[in-house]
């Protein structure tokens, strides 16, 4: 099993940036698909970023593609998420997220092939 923890939110003005990160308890950490998802008020759990267990393959929300990069260090049990050019939507409690699971680019958006979570962290992005 493994514990996360996610730190790094904040509130920040639209065109900021913000590195999110995620530590993970546990030696099975480096075995784990790991993802980013989000949710703001009133809306489902979002699909923000994925990366297998070695850190070789990512997957990026159209909506944050080319914006955010989500990466991982299986030596510190770490998983990061770095968010440049923050727009107001991007507003959101923000959770990483652990899976067992080898994901397949169809399955890896969605938040029930992920059994682990972290207790989330506020991103807010001012205009």
């Amino acid at each position: 099993q493994v514990q996360l923890v996610e730190s790094g939110g904040g509130l920040v003005q639209a065109g900021g940036s913000l590195r999110l990160s995620c530590a993970a308890s546990g030696r099975t950490f480096r075995t784990y698909t790991m993802g980013w998802f989000r949710q703001a008020p009133g809306k489902e759990r979002e699909f923000v970023a994925a990366i297998n267990w070695s850190g070789s393959n990512t997957n990026v929300a159209d909506s944050v593609k080319g914006r955010f990069t989500i990466s991982r260090d299986n030596a510190k049990n770490t998983l990061s998420l770095q968010m440049n050019s923050l727009k107001p939507e991007d507003t959101a409690v923000y959770y990483c997220a652990g899976s067992t699971l080898r994901l397949i680019a169809s399955e890896i958006s969605k938040p029930g092939n992920y059994g682990y979570w972290g207790q989330g962290t506020q991103v807010t992005v001012s205009s």
